[in-house]
Formats: C-alpha cells, structure tokens, sequence
C-alpha cells in the first residue's frame, strides 16, 4: 500500500487526479482493487471475467472523473462500487440473454435462438464495413492510443499486462483507451472519410 497518501480521504485524491495527479489515482486504484474484485468476483465466480469488469470499473472512473462527473459527497466507495454492480448487471444479463433458448414443452426451438441462426450475407457486409472503418479509425489515432487499443482488442491483454509491456502505469493505460475512445467517437460523429 502507498504510505504516501495513507492519511488522505478519497475525495482529495480524486481532486488531486481530476487535476493530473497520476499518483492519486494510483493510490485510490490501490486502495480499492482488492475489495472490487471480491465484490464482483462474489457473482461472477470467473477470475479473468472479474479482471476484465475490474478493469472496466476502473476505466469508467476514470472517465468520469476526467470529465468532472464526480460529485464530493463523501462517498466515492459506494459510488465505484456501484459502478461495479451496473457492470456485473449487464455482463449478467449478456450472459444470460446468450444462454435463453425458447422450449416448447420438452423440446428446444433452436431455430428462434440468434446464435444458432445463419447469417445473411447482408448482416456479414455490413459488419465488415463497420470493422473495416473501425480498422481505419485506429490508424487516425496517436500512436500511443493505437497501441493500446490494439493491445486491448486485438491482443486480448487486460490492463495490467499493457501497463507491464509498455512500461506506463495502468491508469495511464486507462488514460489511453479512454481518449482513444473518446477521438475514435469524435471521428464517427463528423463521419471521417477513412480512405
């Protein structure tokens, strides 16, 4: 633990990295990493799907504070924590979504399951349009953003393995996708021409 800031209350570290101190929020990720993964590990009972909803946690604080959407009421346990639970929610119900199959009586009706359905050759060009521009959209991005977009999604690494093999820190790891995404919507919304 960072005997650093031992002493200081949550609400002045979040000041503090709402200002640019990297080392505070470092502090706050310290502080409550390990209560936050108990907490979702508790429901989701996967090591590396906690890790991953950690890690989205972490990247939604972030995001949230940098854009001043961090309300001082003395409660910012309870305020991650719920953007915690929001996160299991949704991977819960995306989970569940996947696995509901339709019966009738004792028999399954595969065929009213998406997953089980074939694509259409129009669902298929219209995702490879999208992941093509996605693909383009990357490349318009800083080299530092690049890289951590592409270690994150095409990689398949969490944010400590990206904060490990380039050498940053994980909320810098976090800083970087978090504007990566912000520049790659920016591009999307003026309908950038990606050629």
């Amino acid at each position: 633990m960072n005997t650093l800031f031992a002493g200081i209350t949550d609400e002045v570290l979040v000041n503090q990295f709402a200002q640019g101190n990297e080392k505070a929020f470092n502090a706050l990720l310290e502080r409550y990493h390990e209560r936050l993964y108990r907490y979702i590990f508790f429901y989701i009972h996967d090591s590396e799907q906690t890790e991953d909803l950690l890690q989205d946690t972490f990247l939604k604080v972030v995001s949230n504070i940098r854009q001043g959407r961090y309300l001082e009421n003395g409660r910012f346990v309870q305020w991650i924590t719920r953007i915690a639970r929001n996160l299991v929610i949704d991977y819960c119900r995306h989970i569940q979504l996947e696995q509901t199959l339709s019966t009738d009586e004792e028999n399954r009706d595969y065929l009213n399951n998406i997953k089980y359905a074939e694509d259409n050759i129009e669902n298929f060009l219209v995702r490879e349009q999208i992941l093509s521009d996605v693909r383009k959209m990357i490349d318009f991005l800083p080299d530092e953003q690049q890289q951590v977009v592409r270690m994150r999604y095409y990689d398949n690494l969490s944010f400590k393995e990206i904060s490990q093999q380039t050498g940053v820190s994980m909320n810098t790891s976090l800083g970087r996708m978090h504007y990566a995404i912000q520049n790659m919507r920016r591009m999307a919304k003026k309908q950038v021409a990606l050629c």
